[in-house]
């Protein structure tokens, strides 16, 4: 079983599985709560097999169909990727400290496996945490990085509350209650996807039927998320922030960068996606899709393309301003910090107005998801307490 040993904690091990072979490296990091075959869309597209290296192909990646891992992806010479799971999670080791899980934590996780790997430089792609964890690699070592894709990503902390509404308060509920794989599976459904996807029929079966037996079997077979490594996870989505020095470490690492979200995904809001990639402008493409948080398995192809364009970019040196779809005076924080120096001091007073105003509609979205949610609680309860109605005694 590959392992890597990334240090610290006692020794954490990290599993992991490389797919392909070719001049190409590509890092893939997951969310929370996921493995590293959550990726077997991407694993695919990129490199044409679905074989580990360390499987009974052999390090040649070999699919079923016979395929070599060159015919796969559109770079030339093929494209070697690695995908692992996450401290906590899966075959990894699970820390049982809270303090032992932050995205700059994992981040280390992940340099240390390129290095295990012998990788001095790699596209990095990560999806939700995974992405979080993405960013502070890329603040970190800019240098190892040739590209950056962010999936279905927000800035942590307060961002990481999902859209206050019935049916995310009740998902939230049931995550919460989930014990068992069939239970679990069911609510990740409707955490993953969106409703229209699920609701499509695939043959005479709708598609929530199909995925709801394959979600059944893969947490069966890997278990359910530990106690400390689920609180562990959260902790790191929680405590996350990008601070303006490692967003202009990204900014001039000089590669490209993608940032990739579903537009109807009710845990990480678009909005928090789309101001991430103006503060990397102009750096950073953005690329919304039809979909909900698990976009890349929603809309495979399309996501499949946008990492290869990504890695297109990249080899050729693609400039920044043939590379960016975003307006020019979308520069995120630099253009608002040198609006700040430079302006009186009624622009400062209204960049802290602003972000003030952004916290505090967090908050009440908060605030009012708690509100309904008692509101619910309080109306079963009184249906309870009302007296059955009795009919007319027979004798």
């Amino acid at each position: 079983m590959p392992l890597c040993e990334v240090g610290g904690d006692g020794g954490v091990k990290l599993f992991y599985r490389t797919y392909g072979c070719g001049p190409v490296k590509v890092l893939l990091i997951i969310g929370l709560a996921g493995t590293h075959d959550s990726w077997d869309p991407q694993i695919r597209g990129l490199t044409g097999v679905d074989t580990p290296n360390d499987g009974e192909f052999g390090a040649a990646g070999r699919g079923p169909d016979g395929a070599t891992e060159s015919e796969g992806g559109s770079s030339s010479g093929g494209i070697e990727v690695c995908a692992f799971d996450n401290r906590g999670m899966g075959r990894s080791s699970v820390p049982t400290k809270k303090s032992s899980y932050t995205t700059k934590i994992m981040a280390k996780d992940a340099i240390a496996l390129m290095d295990h790997l012998g990788w001095k430089g790699a596209h990095v792609f990560g999806h939700s945490m995974g992405a979080m964890i993405a960013c502070k690699l890329a603040a970190m070592v800019p240098g190892r990085v040739l590209s950056l894709a962010l999936l279905n990503v927000t800035g942590g902390g307060f961002e990481c509350f999902p859209k206050l509404d019935r049916k995310t308060i009740s998902v939230a509920i049931r995550f919460l209650r989930a014990k068992t794989p069939e239970q679990r599976a069911a609510v990740d459904l409707d955490t993953h996807y969106s409703e229209e996807y699920l609701e499509e029929f695939v043959g005479s079966n709708k598609r929530r039927a199909i995925l709801y037996q394959q979600y059944v079997k893969a947490i069966s077979s890997t278990g359910m998320q530990s106690h400390h490594g689920f609180e562990g996870q959260v902790n790191a989505c929680w405590t996350h922030k990008m601070t303006r020095t490692e967003i202009e470490a990204i900014r001039s690492g000089g590669f490209p960068v993608s940032v990739i979200h579903g537009r109807h995904d009710i845990i990480a809001q678009i909005y928090y996606a789309r101001r991430l990639a103006k503060k990397l402008y102009p750096m950073a493409r953005m690329v919304d899709l039809l979909g909900g948080h698990l976009v890349s398995h929603e809309r495979t192809e399309e996501v499949n393309q946008a990492l290869l364009e990504l890695i297109q970019a990249s080899e050729l040196k693609t400039s920044p301003e043939d590379w960016t779809n975003l307006p020019e005076q979308s520069r995120g924080w630099i253009s608002t910090e040198l609006l700040i120096r430079t302006g009186s001091g009624g622009r400062r007073n209204a960049s802290v107005f602003y972000e003030a105003a952004d916290r505090l509609h967090v908050f009440m979205l908060y605030i009012f998801g708690l509100l309904l949610l008692a509101f619910e609680f309080g109306t079963k309860g009184l249906k309870r307490l009302k007296p059955a109605k009795v009919g007319a005694s027979l004798t």
